[in-house]
């Protein structure tokens, strides 16, 4: 006579042939999906709006100064504040900021770079004068100014 094994109670083991499928699924999912942050702004930025307006090509050539009220002195009016990269400077701290982001970029393409101003439409023309001053100083003459599109 043989003996017959009696089969176990419980669980059948799961499949997990698919499983490397479905996470290069979700990983490419949030690759495509997610957007990165380029700057944390500190300092108001709505935008002005105009009706002839060009889009940037080459963004790695762009520097990008940010002009407005600080976020955090909402009720205080000290004037407007310049952002440059993560930090609140100073119109004399514009000249470095451009040899910096010069120095970033190889030297045959350092003639194509833009300065961008983004100032807030509250901006004083003043203190936009003053950056752009500091510009011609260091010979940053390609400059744009970001907009928002008019409301037709």
């Amino acid at each position: 006579m043989s003996k017959f094994n009696k089969k176990k109670k419980g669980m059948a083991p799961i499949n997990t042939a698919s499983l490397p499928d479905i996470v290069f699924m979700l990983l490419f999912f949030f690759m495509v999906a997610t957007t990165m942050r380029e700057t944390t702004l500190l300092v108001k930025n709505k935008l002005p709006s105009a009706t002839e307006i060009k889009k940037l090509e080459e963004k790695r050539l762009v520097m990008t100064i940010y002009v407005g009220a600080a976020v955090e002195d909402e009720g205080n009016k000290n004037g407007d504040k310049i952002q440059l990269n993560d930090k609140i400077a100073k119109v004399s701290d514009v000249r470095n900021f451009i040899y910096m982001s010069r120095k970033k970029v190889p030297e045959d393409e350092q003639s194509y770079m833009t300065t961008l101003i983004k100032g807030d439409q509250e901006s004083s023309v003043g203190t936009i004068n003053d950056i752009k001053k500091e510009l011609r100083e260091v010979n940053a003459l390609k400059v744009t100014y970001a907009t928002r599109p008019a409301a037709q």
